[in-house]
């Protein structure tokens, strides 16, 4: 597909500097990827509020613009945001000779499962820099305009793959679109673009950038030739990079060192693979996932916790150290679990406890980490219905935000206790982001700052 791929720069308020992170700083006070500083859904050192409304904590609220469900990241005192625009410009004809039909897949219970329509317009693909104390844009892009090949899901979007930073370069990742490095200044240093996407049904993408050290990793499942690759974060050039017999899935590789070197963890429908951050090497496999594999994994306690839910339920939790080779049935899969686990959104692992959704739905389980012993098991979350949003965590609280624009805040522990109902005039699909005092949700339409008044 042929890319208008000129980077527009829209100065709007000053291009005011984003502090990077010094020598000294805590990087685990922000949250600077998806799934939060430890990959993990906690933010070790925050304390947002638990109780909120529209007229009650509510720093501010900004509307953005288009349409994204990427979770925002924050690093510094600056806010990053992914959207993708519909505009009303049609295609050229290039463009549309490039795109291929949507395929649709088949009727269940007479609804239309498959990807929705091709879209003709383009859109515009757009990263924004906000300020954290005000929600005024200090810096955005325009990284490209272009036609989506496919069409998507009715719950997805065009941006729906999260940003990652280290506090110097800002990686913004469109999937398709290709992935751009910034600074954090918003001066583009380079480009990288992965080809075209065919994904399942055409249900969309979603996997987000991993990024350990000086590495970048993307994985890249889907109806064609998949791989898993490994750049360089100062030039995005190539490391590695290593075929998959995988098809699509969305979920978001994690990079952890349980002490033997860093492994990359990609969970998908026939394995979840270790592999040797430095040479991209599988150290181990293991079957057991359903098919489209859409959590993340979580590492805590030397070991990985792997789930999916789409038709069918798996809960892994995985040994790697020592693990090599295929590990299917061996002792290195410590404990597992078949009953209620999540579709869409990914675990929270919070110390030594496990949160997961059953499917989409507001039902929630809690099981100890380490051992698989049930805390509490599908308890349904009164006032919401579904739930795409993962949950995160912050001092000894639970936040788990609904479709339908509540939010439930729990204790954390082994014991089910809500502590809070809040309700706003949004629906959410985003994960949320949290950082000090500070919880950032991310709705269909606006950008939620909430902060203790």
């Amino acid at each position: 597909m042929k890319r208008i791929v000129a980077v527009i720069a829209c100065s709007c308020v000053s291009l005011a500097l984003s502090r990077a992170a010094e020598p000294g700083d805590d990087v685990e006070r922000f949250w600077p990827q998806w799934r939060g500083p430890q990959a993990t859904g906690v933010a070790p050192h925050a304390d947002p509020p638990v109780e909120w409304s529209e007229s009650k904590n509510i720093r501010w609220k900004v509307k953005i613009p288009g349409r994204g469900k990427a979770t925002p990241i924050v690093w510094g005192d600056r806010v990053y945001i992914q959207t993708a625009i519909e505009t009303d410009k049609p295609a050229p004809a290039d463009q549309q000779a490039d795109a291929e039909p949507t395929e649709r897949q088949g009727r269940r219970g007479g609804r239309h499962w498959g990807g929705g329509p091709k879209p003709t317009n383009l859109y515009e693909f757009r990263v924004m820099a906000l300020d954290r104390a005000t929600g005024k844009v200090v810096w955005e892009h325009t990284i490209c305009e272009a036609l989506p090949h496919e069409g998507g899901h009715q719950n997805a979007t065009y941006a729906s793959n999260s940003p990652v930073t280290d506090g110097q370069h800002f990686l913004a990742y469109f999937g398709s679109r290709g992935l751009y490095c910034f600074d954090m200044q918003g001066k583009l240093l380079w480009q990288k673009d992965f080809g075209d996407m065919r994904t399942r049904a055409s249900f969309g993408e979603g996997s987000s950038p991993t990024l350990y050290g000086d590495t970048i990793v993307v994985n890249w499942d889907h109806e064609g030739d998949s791989f898993i690759v490994a750049l360089d974060k100062q030039t995005g050039e190539q490391r590695w990079r290593v075929a998959r017999d995988e098809i699509t899935s969305w979920a978001t590789p994690i990079v952890v060192d349980p002490g033997s070197g860093p492994q990359v963890i990609a969970s998908a429908t026939n394995f979840i693979r270790g592999y040797d951050l430095a040479s991209g090497d599988v150290i181990w496999k293991c079957g057991g996932m359903t098919s489209n594999v859409i959590p993340s994994p979580v590492f805590g306690h030397g070991l990985v916790c792997a789930l999916s839910g789409f038709r069918g339920s798996a809960l892994l939790a995985i040994r790697i150290d020592g693990a090599r080779g295929d590990i299917t049935g061996s002792k290195s899969v410590v404990w597992k679990h078949d009953k209620g686990t999540p579709y869409v959104p990914s675990p929270l692992l919070y110390g030594d406890t496990l949160y997961f959704l059953s499917g989409n739905k507001a039902i929630l389980s809690c099981f100890d980490a380490q051992t698989g012993k049930e805390h509490y098991g599908r308890q349904r979350l009164e006032g919401m219905r579904e739930v795409f949003a993962s949950p995160v965590g912050a001092h000894d609280h639970v936040y788990i935000a609904g479709r339908e624009g509540t939010t439930l805040v729990l204790a954390r522990g082994p014991e089910f206790r809500v502590l809070a109902t809040n309700s706003l005039e949004e629906r959410f699909d985003a994960s949320p982001a949290i950082v000090d005092n500070e919880l950032y949700l991310r709705g269909h339409d606006y950008l939620y700052c909430i902060a203790r008044d």
